[in-house]
């Protein structure tokens, strides 16, 4: 991967200089202040602070059409719009690695870039591996990422997934955004303020919600990978599945089966919970081996396949919470 972004890298700059000699500049290609963002909720949270100020602002989603955070890989062309915007969005988590060298390489240098992790600092979560969960046999390039990692603490990047997380990074995106257009700045912390109270107003319903779903040790279980554990955490839900949420993993294994078959009886659960895009063919076989073999199938929607055309139909993170709450209400009920 980091010979992949070193030569992007490397093509962006000869572009750069190439450019320059002919009398070119690599630079915006209008006045518009210029955002770019990895993820759909960093996305949408900038939209919303920029309310009625979002046509006169550029704001590109580099994940789109239902690309996942661990998979991406920058194009030469999305290298650039980040080298060139005013402000910079990302998780910080391992998937993101290939970002320090770009902003290394950056042309402008009073870029404002925000790491989520980063701004969450203490509260940042490292990644936690449960009982049942099948960890990978081997991770490619072993010695390599040991090196890179030693004496680093690996975080679930997942950190959208918290109302209370949220809040924060709108706050700070807001406040941002207000130094970068001064001539806007109430306008930004306005609009940021008044998201935040929706925000914490969601996050009160679902503290209200799950508890008067009358379930005192609420547990869900996963068939799937778990991307949930700010969410879950937030609101003391116990939590079991079949692999961590930033897993490559795909097929389970007998014992994982096993596990999660004797969970679901363990807890006379009626539910088993999958994620976006994952197939239930998990949860199917799980459901074949338990005594009951009648639970149902959820999905709670981790927001890492939202699509443009999700967008246009009106998806929102805000919404797409609202329905997780529904969901929870139902698998916790």
């Amino acid at each position: 991967m980091k010979k992949i972004i070193a030569v992007l890298i490397a093509a962006v700059m000869l572009f750069t200089v190439f450019t320059a000699c002919s009398g070119d500049v690599v630079k915006k290609t209008n006045s518009k202040l210029s955002v770019v963002c990895t993820i759909f909720p960093e996305y949408d949270w900038v939209m919303e602070i920029l309310g009625d100020r979002a046509d006169d602002v550029d704001v590109t989603l580099l994940l789109d059409n239902g690309v996942d955070l661990h998979n991406y890989q920058p194009t030469a062309e999305d290298i650039v719009k980040i080298s060139s915007c005013d402000m910079f969005i990302y998780v910080g988590g391992e998937s993101d690695k290939w970002v320090d060298d770009v902003l290394k390489n950056a042309q402008n240098p009073d870029m404002i870039a925000l790491n989520l992790i980063d701004i969450l600092g203490a509260n940042a979560k490292e990644e936690r591996v449960i009982e049942g969960m099948q960890v990978e046999e081997e991770r490619e390039n072993e010695e390599e990422h040991a090196q890179e990692t030693e004496g680093k603490a690996e975080y679930d990047e997942h950190v959208w997934l918290s109302l209370i997380n949220a809040r924060l990074f709108c706050t700070r995106i807001s406040e941002e955004l207000a130094k970068l257009d001064s001539e806007n700045a109430q306008t930004y912390i306005d609009n940021g303020g008044a998201y935040v109270d929706k925000l914490n107003e969601l996050h009160n319903q679902f503290q209200q919600e799950i508890m008067e779903t009358g379930n005192i040790n609420p547990v869900l279980l996963f068939a799937d990978r778990f991307p949930f554990m700010y969410l879950t955490d937030d609101y003391g839900i116990t939590y079991y599945a079949a692999f961590v949420g930033c897993s490559a993993e795909t097929e389970a294994s007998f014992e994982t089966v096993k596990f999660l078959v004797e969970k679901v009886d363990e807890f006379s659960l009626k539910y088993i919970m999958i994620i976006d895009g994952s197939t239930d063919e998990l949860a199917k076989t799980v459901i074949s081996n338990t005594k009951d073999k009648n639970q149902q199938i959820l999905v709670l929607n981790s927001m890492q396949t939202v699509t443009s055309a999700d967008r246009e139909s009106g998806s929102t993170y805000y919404s797409i919470m609202q329905s997780n709450l529904e969901v929870l209400k139902t698998a916790l009920s």
